[in-house]
């Protein structure tokens, strides 16, 4: 994904008590969409409901659940140098309307107004938990990246405007049917006067569920340690054992594992002794952690193939 939206991303997740758009953001999502993350793209699998993972009389689904409507309304590097009324001519003659005037500090700085967001979630994911490891790693699929949307928010209506560049602006106007001057980003009747270097502008005026929550797959705490320890102990005497198995008197450091790899996770899965990862032991290896940040920036990180 363009690099421009990571900073509308970001605050999405922190303001809204962890939930993510879309990617991209006129994708739906639903609760048990299975899904995984590629070179900065995301690809939805599939449906744990739709795919038969889960019966639907084992889960309880809330729908209409109430969000707070003030963490659905925030903006970064954004002010307004205008807001007041104008006067402007039709075939009934004259009428006013209030006109607004956004300006963006740096490239990447956005304003979003979402209105009367409402969720539908998966109530009971802790006692779907177990199960969903198991048949998502052995019985059924053998995932070990994945993660799976347990929540979802479709406001009545959002709109949001990103800047391209430094110093961009924004202009727009609606009637508001009276004197007074009012706030006309994601008005109804907002129509767009002019703008300068507005990478992004849209509003959706339909209920969507555009935004998320989501838990994911991760190896177990306990686990990793155990791979930790087994590696330090491997490589106390490695030093040793290649002056002996080389024939050589190399010069080398002792090397520091004090500190845990970050693909501690994938690594014990990689070392795991054929069938030694089953059905039996899948809930030793595996847990459902939350979706957070970090995940977040691998919508923006791309790899060479």
């Amino acid at each position: 994904m363009e690099s421009v939206f990571r900073n509308f991303y970001r605050n999405c997740y922190l303001r809204t008590n962890g939930f993510m758009p879309a990617q991209p953001l006129d994708h739906l999502f639903f609760p048990g969409d299975f899904f995984q993350i590629r070179n900065g793209e995301l690809f939805v699998l599939g449906n744990i409901f739709r795919n038969g993972v889960i019966d639907q009389g084992d889960c309880k689904i809330g729908t209409g659940i109430k969000q707070n409507p003030a963490n659905w309304q925030f903006s970064d590097g954004v002010s307004r140098p205008y807001l007041g009324r104008g006067v402007g001519k039709d075939l009934d003659g004259e009428f006013e309307y209030s006109k607004q005037l956004l300006a963006f500090t740096a490239r990447g700085s956005f304003m979003f107004k979402g209105s009367n967001p409402e969720s539908v979630k998966i109530l009971n994911f802790n006692d779907l938990q177990s199960a969903l490891i198991i048949k998502m790693t052995q019985t059924m699929f053998s995932f070990r990246e994945l993660y799976i949307v347990t929540e979802v928010v479709a406001p009545s209506d959002w709109v949001l405007a990103v800047a391209g560049a430094s110093n961009a602006e924004l202009e727009i106007a609606a009637d508001s049917g009276d004197s007074v001057t009012v706030d006309v980003f994601g008005h109804h009747k907002s129509r767009t006067i002019q703008s300068r270097d507005i990478e992004y502008y849209h509003h959706e005026r339909n209920r969507k569920p555009t935004f998320f929550k989501a838990k994911k797959l991760v190896v177990q705490d306990e686990r990793k340690e155990v791979f930790i320890s087994d590696l330090l102990r491997q490589r106390m005497d490695v030093n040793q054992w290649a002056r002996n198995f080389f024939d050589y008197d190399f010069h080398a450091e002792s090397l520091n594992y004090h500190q845990m790899p970050a693909n501690a996770g994938a690594s014990v899965l990689d070392m795991l002794q054929a069938n030694e990862l089953n059905p039996n032991t899948a809930l030793q290896y595996f847990r459902w952690g939350d979706a957070n940040l970090d995940d977040i920036e691998k919508l923006f990180t791309i790899y060479g193939h």
